[in-house]
């Protein structure tokens, strides 16, 4: 048998936390289904101080909401917490160096508090959490085990109440109780909270592609074009999106819900690209009616065929550009052309120019042929005999 060395615990400095073994059903009023929640477990190591409370999943995003409301219960922060080997908390388990989720590192970093997970197989580390485990099930759960609950906030609302009476009670074996030794000892000793709670953020590595654009969530948000090709460190809020090279921020974006869409700043553009960026179809068309009235129709028909308009930009502004060839009347002349038949493109404008097809009569427009004469055709007369009997 190993000997076991006493672990002393100072006021303020270590926070245990984990999950019960055990789940609470809660149950949809409407459709009846049950949903096992879980409950999370949080024990201070001076004076024994206990928190709990229920979540739908153990999941990042509950994880670390319980560990923001936890900081709000005690009015503080510890020096440190101590969370088992939980993948929420924990990537990689290592007995020397283990990996945190980025997420969890970033709120701890937001509070100001290290985090020191348990060694895997190793219970004792986290001895404090695993009694108060065993205490909440059977102070709070056991009480709750022949009770419906139709909501996450009822079931809260009654573990809150339990946890209130929890630590409340007097000690056995010691003077006073969790709450009595949370005042005297851990409470001081405390850290102060930050200004602003902690907003869920959700990190990502993500490459720049080469339309210095990245891709969150379905949507593609710009970076200085200078990255393209970089791996980043993206970091998006209900909010806000950001992107991170090497510890520094380089973009940040108002986060959007438009699936497929884009969101691009100027700023992050070559000088080129900008230019390009200012064009709108409105303004496509006004530079065409400089050329004539046919080049206006026709850039104004290319741009609405397309399903993006800025899909035929470059079209349209080649058609433009031949006036500098041409002259401003021949490129209207063969824009008219086009469109009679409905030849809408670049390539065709200049083909027609290129062969000085634009002045020409179309195709079975000039003069009229003469009428078919045959035995078995009736002319207007046949008709006006016809009625006139």
């Amino acid at each position: 048998m190993d000997v076991v060395m006493r672990q002393e615990h100072r006021a303020g400095e270590k926070l245990f936390v984990d999950y019960a073994g055990h789940t609470v059903p809660v149950i949809d009023g409407a459709t009846g289904e049950i949903k096992q929640c879980q409950l999370f477990v949080a024990v201070l190591g001076a004076s024994n101080y206990t928190y709990a409370e229920a979540t739908w999943t153990q999941g990042l995003a509950d994880w670390i909401g319980s560990h923001v409301r936890l900081f709000d219960y005690l009015g503080g922060v510890p020096e440190m917490v101590v969370p088992d080997n939980l993948k929420s908390g924990v990537t990689k388990a290592c007995f020397y160096e283990p990996d945190l989720n980025p997420t969890y590192q970033d709120m701890a970093a937001h509070y100001g508090v290290a985090v020191l997970p348990a060694r895997a197989a190793r219970p004792r580390d986290k001895a404090k959490v695993e009694v108060g485990v065993q205490v909440a099930e059977r102070w709070i759960l056991a009480r709750l085990r022949n009770r419906q609950f139709f909501s996450l906030a009822e079931l809260n609302r009654a573990i809150r109440e339990l946890l209130d009476g929890l630590n409340e009670r007097p000690f056995h074996k010691l003077p006073g109780s969790r709450k009595s030794m949370f005042q005297e000892l851990d409470k001081p000793a405390l850290r102060p909270l930050p200004e602003n709670r902690y907003e869920y953020a959700e990190w990502k590595k993500v490459r720049v592609n080469i339309d210095y654009h990245v891709e969150f969530d379905g949507h593609y948000y710009s970076v200085p074009y200078r990255l393209f090709r970089s791996s980043l460190e993206l970091r998006a809020t209900a909010q806000t999106v950001e992107c991170f090279a090497e510890g520094k921020r380089v973009a940040s974006h108002r986060r959007s819900r438009v699936k497929g869409g884009h969101t691009t700043l100027p700023e992050h553009m070559p000088s080129s690209h900008r230019k390009y960026a200012s064009w709108t179809p409105g303004r496509m068309i006004g530079w065409a009616q400089q050329t004539g009235p046919h080049t206006a129709e026709l850039v104004e028909a290319i741009l609405k065929e397309r399903s993006h308009p800025e899909q035929g930009f470059r079209s349209c502004l080649g058609i433009i550009r031949l006036a500098k060839s041409y002259g401003a009347e021949k490129v209207d002349a063969a824009c008219g052309r086009a469109l009679a038949i409905k030849a809408r493109s670049y390539k065709s404008v200049r083909a027609i120019l290129e062969n000085n097809l634009e002045g020409k009569p179309m195709p079975g427009r000039g003069k009229e042929a003469p009428p078919i004469e045959h035995a078995n055709v009736r002319g207007a007369a046949y008709y006006r005999t016809e009625v006139a009997s």
